[in-house]
């Protein structure tokens, strides 16, 4: 070992440079501290050195730089016999007076020294009679120790200390330089991060921007914050549920869009992607906004539109001339040729949910509002298409109340007018015998099917009058129900029990009734063509009513 004479100055400051040299190069603390371990070993003659350094809570040393010791020792050592830094009272290693006191602590010999029994067997273990430990301050606040050990008992002397305490100052200046370095790639970390922030914002709002413009709608803003994210996307609406855009399997991660208070749809990532980086959350937030503009966008236009296709069914039905001139221009403005034969579908006592209906299911058709009545023009037979509509309103809870009907074909404009006229008598007349189960049809409603299709409604009322006549004057004069009951008797196939029900009389009362018309009429209800004519008679009051 040796002595403070013996050590040259040459070797000392090349070592001290060489210390200095690391500190400028980008190498880790703990290289820098294995080199200052070194440096005390080498240039005075210790068996083994070390650098320890005080934990974030500042409640133990950690050996983080040595010279001679096995990494099994280092590692036993860090993980299960750190130096603690006892409170105040307890016994104290060497390593922990040097750091609370700021002052060098040497055991000249462990083996000899009393107060040193305490770590007797790690000296043992590692094989060292002898010990220094010196205070290591950076920035003037003590952060661990610069520990120097020999194998043979040895008194550090004031040169060696003064010596030690040199490169305690350089193990100093590397822990400090090596803060100042984890600061400055935090720094520049952070500066990149937003940089990286910066121009991925930049680059979501051009996206989205152009998106917008374009008029690209839901669809457009689902595949850019596709190719953004680079993971599937899909916009949901709400509450509905139904698929606007993007990947139906997209699943999992979602972010709501919301339009005023209103939750109109939600944005779904796919679950099985990496955990939502905030700059994706960023991303989604901007699509959700510009999805909500798109919605928006979209409702506005689609509102125009139904106004528009309300405004072209009204003319068309109610036959005004100023509209019918303009109608299949405004219509095909709207992408609809009136120039090919439409069915007219009417849906009678409506509720406020057939129209949203109807406008769900139009698709190739013109919507729109009649009074009460809610009309559809369907291009081509619509028998399918209006059977659709009343499961489609049963499903909706619309009650068997409302009735649906279909008229024939409509050629020419002109047409228009008469086949609403019928089918909302079809409708009507379909409520007031109770087959709303079905759509009706001209067919379907019998000899009131027929009726509905002639044109004078005035004759209709005189046939009726002049054939029921005797009967109606009976009635009205004595106050009896000679006619209510000849309505159920035809109506239920002539079934005496069956009438005698709807009516809630006695059956005998029903075959006197019927007995007394069929004696002011002057007929029998056993003859084929009398039945035929009462039927039409009973009929043509509820035709005209519903026309």
């Amino acid at each position: 070992m040796q002595t403070t004479g013996a050590v040259q100055l040459r070797p000392w400051l090349e070592a001290i440079a060489a210390i200095a040299t690391a500190l400028n190069r980008p190498v880790s603390l703990p290289e820098v501290l294995d080199l200052v371990s070194a440096t005390a070993s080498n240039l005075l003659g210790y068996d083994f050195c070390a650098v320890l350094l005080v934990d974030d809570a500042r409640t133990k040393l950690v050996i983080t730089g040595a010279h001679g010791l096995s990494p099994r020792y280092i590692e036993q050592v860090n993980a299960d016999h750190p130096v603690v830094l006892e409170p105040d009272g307890e016994p104290r290693a060497p390593s922990s007076r040097a750091f609370l006191t700021g002052a060098s602590v040497q055991v000249a010999d462990t083996v000899a020294d009393a107060t040193f029994l305490p770590w007797g067997g790690v000296a043992r273990q590692q094989g060292y009679r002898s010990m220094i430990s010196v205070p290591v301050f950076s920035a003037g606040v003590p952060v661990g120790t610069l520990n120097c050990y020999t194998r043979i008992p040895h008194d550090f002397t004031p040169g060696e200390q003064e010596l030690l305490s040199l490169l305690a100052d350089q193990a100093g200046v590397a822990i400090e330089t090596a803060r100042l370095r984890e600061r400055q790639v935090a720094t520049i970390a952070d500066l990149t991060t937003a940089n990286t922030a910066l121009r991925r914002g930049e680059e979501v709002h051009e996206q989205f921007t152009r998106v917008a413009l374009r008029g690209g709608g839901v669809t457009g803003v689902a595949a850019a914050l596709a190719e953004l994210l680079g993971t599937p996307v899909a916009v949901v609406e709400e509450p509905s549920g139904a698929h606007l855009a993007g990947d139906e399997t997209a699943a999992g991660w979602s972010t709501p869009v919301v339009l005023g208070n209103e939750t109109v749809a939600h944005i779904r990532i796919t679950g099985s992607r990496r955990p939502v980086a905030v700059l994706d959350v960023r991303a989604l937030e901007h699509a959700a906004t510009v999805c909500a503009l798109e919605i928006l966008r979209s409702r506005t236009a689609r509102e125009v539109e139904w106004r528009l296709s309300g405004e072209v069914v009204s003319d068309l039905l109610t036959g005004s001339p100023a509209g019918l001139v303009t109608a299949a221009e405004r219509a095909a403005r709207l992408g609809f040729d009136l120039a090919k034969p439409h069915s007219v579908i009417v849906v009678s006592a409506g509720s406020p949910r057939i129209l949203s209906v109807a406008r769900s299911l139009a698709g190739r058709g013109l919507v729109g509002t009649v009074g009460d009545d809610v009309v559809l023009l369907w291009p081509g037979a619509a028998a399918d298409r209006a059977d659709d509509l009343l499961a489609q309103l049963r499903r909706a809870g619309v009650g068997p109340e409302t009735a649906v009907a279909v008229s024939p074909l409509c050629s020419a404009l002109a047409d228009y007018p008469s086949a609403y006229r019928r089918g909302r008598g079809a409708a009507t007349v379909a409520r007031l015998r109770g087959r709303t189960a079905s759509v009706a049809t001209f067919e379907s409603l019998g000899v009131h099917g027929l009726l509905l299709q002639l044109e004078d409604v005035n004759e209709l009322r005189r046939f009726a009058a002049e054939t029921l006549a005797p009967v109606r004057t009976y009635d009205a004069a004595r106050g009896t129900a000679l006619e209510e009951t000849l309505r159920a008797y035809v109506t239920n196939d002539l079934n005496t029990a069956a009438t005698a029900a709807a009516l809630f009389v006695h059956p005998n009362t029903v075959n006197l009734r019927i007995r007394k018309a069929e004696q002011l009429l002057g007929v029998s209800t056993t003859q084929v063509r009398v039945l035929a004519e009462l039927q039409v008679a009973l009929s043509a009051d509820d035709v005209a009513d519903a026309l």
